[in-house]
């Protein structure tokens, strides 16, 4: 093992494996812990990075980065699904590098001084405790920190179970430097400003080995409450960043490591369009490049012009996702309040008018809500259609604090609160009966030919 610099404190920073009956690489990179590394990096400390969902790493079939927009399928081995699950008949697998290759990784580095590891959706958490095993078997008496979604939105579980010795809350932008020198004892003054996303470093991609795509974060959280989202309980506060800092990062990312895919992750990218998404996509439509824009989360409808759909056409957006949810006739305030299904309509026959092919345009259509009717599904599914765009199922997650949270524990077959590894949407937990292959045959075929229940 490399000797250790004793000046220069080292951190390292991990992205854990998936345990799940499903996973993919839409564009998943973890941003937030890839944006505490740039910060940690530029206050003066030594940095290593490892990826356990690298699709790239040396020892891998080696792909081509760009492909299909960046996007691709991660490297998996089955194994055995956790208690409770039993009975679902789909195939759990370890999403990632194998666990050989991540233990010669480890050895292969300087010891650290702290490893930050991050989480995603809760249901993942067993990829993250198993992560977290292999940190502790290789350096049991660093300090680990667990941040993230699984630990923001389940820490009480994640202090029992992750293994951690402590678990942050949010995004941490704000405390990092505070949660290193308490590990390290190298205390350094903020060089950038927590409250403003202008001022922070580019988010560390150059430390993924490759990448065929930037993940751009424009804004933070979101003014709406959704009764099944998580965003508002993920970060509060919502705060938008400079659209002139946005462009040239693009800009720097596109000239310096030769990108064309940007991938926009926020919850609200539309929110406030005069101010912010209009002269952003204005600045991006004037670098006259061929880059593409793909939004996989989804966009606030109602806000979408005329002007604002020709402006997203213009400057290069190739993938275009829209919050829809459900278009049954009845409105449902429960769920949220964010468009109406004229407001829908009106949008999509801007977008088509735009230039955009249905194949671009997708609209998300929560699916297996609590007390949901497979009629309904339908519906929506086909109004989705009859308007010139692509529906595009989302599958609904159960998730802790949010409004739907009661609902969605009384309606299951599971007991949500105990573990949230039975939150998973791919076995649809919000049904009394066990999953079925036959619920999901009739959603493609719904999907595919407007017509299946």
């Amino acid at each position: 093992m490399p000797a250790v610099k004793h000046d220069i404190p080292h951190i390292l920073l991990v992205n854990p494996w998936i345990h799940d009956f499903a996973a993919y690489d839409f564009w998943a990179k973890p941003l937030g812990l890839l944006y505490l590394a740039a910060i940690v990096r530029k206050h003066g400390f030594s940095v290593t990075y490892l990826d356990c969902l690298d699709r790239f790493h040396p020892r891998a079939p080696q792909t081509d980065p760009f492909a299909r927009y960046g996007r691709g399928p991660y490297l998996k081995v089955s194994i055995t699904k956790p208690p409770g699950l039993g009975d679902v008949s789909r195939t759990y697998s370890r999403y990632g590098i194998k666990s050989a290759w991540f233990r010669e990784d480890l050895q292969s580095i300087p010891r650290p001084d702290l490893i930050l590891i991050t989480s995603g959706m809760t249901y993942w958490y067993p990829g993250v405790r198993e992560t977290i095993d292999v940190l502790k078997n290789a350096y049991p008496k660093t300090p680990l920190v667990l941040g993230g979604v699984y630990a923001t939105l389940c820490m009480p579980h994640a202090l029992r179970r992750s293994g951690a010795d402590r678990v942050f809350s949010g995004f941490g932008a704000a405390d990092i430097l505070q949660i290193a020198a308490d590990a390290t004892g190298f205390q350094v003054k903020p060089a950038f400003d927590p409250e403003d996303l202008s001022t922070y470093p580019y988010p560390a991609l150059d430390l993924q080995k490759k990448t065929g795509y930037v993940p751009i974060l424009t804004s933070t959280g979101c003014p709406f409450r959704c009764a099944y989202c998580a965003s508002g309980l993920l970060t509060p506060r919502h705060t938008q960043r400079a659209p002139e800092s946005v462009v040239e990062e693009m800009r720097f990312w596109r000239n310096v490591h030769g990108i064309r895919d940007f991938v926009f992750y926020d919850d609200a990218l539309l929110v406030d369009p005069e101010n912010h998404a209009i002269p952003l996509f204005e600045g991006i439509r004037r670098l006259e490049t061929d880059i593409r824009i793909h939004t996989p989360n989804a966009v606030h409808i109602r806000k979408i012009t005329g002007k604002l759909a020709d402006l997203l056409f213009q400057a290069g957006v190739k993938t275009l996702r829209l919050g829809l949810e459900t278009a049954e006739d009845e409105p449902h305030p429960s769920l949220d309040s964010k468009v109406t299904l004229e407001e829908f309509r009106q949008a999509a026959t801007r977008l088509l008018k735009a230039g955009f092919e249905k194949e671009q345009v997708g609209a998300y259509l929560l699916i297996g809500l609590p007390g949901q009717r497979m009629e309904a599904v339908n519906q929506s599914i086909r109004t989705v259609k009859q308007c010139g765009l692509t529906p595009v199922p989302a599958y609904y997650t159960p998730i802790p604090g949010t409004a739907l949270w009661a609902a969605a524990v009384a309606s299951s077959r599971y007991d949500l609160a105990s573990d949230p590894v039975f939150t998973n949407n791919a076995v649809f937990p919000c049904q009394k009966e066990p999953f079925s292959w036959n619920t999901v045959s009739l959603i493609k075929q719904a999907v595919d030919q407007g017509e299946a229940f």
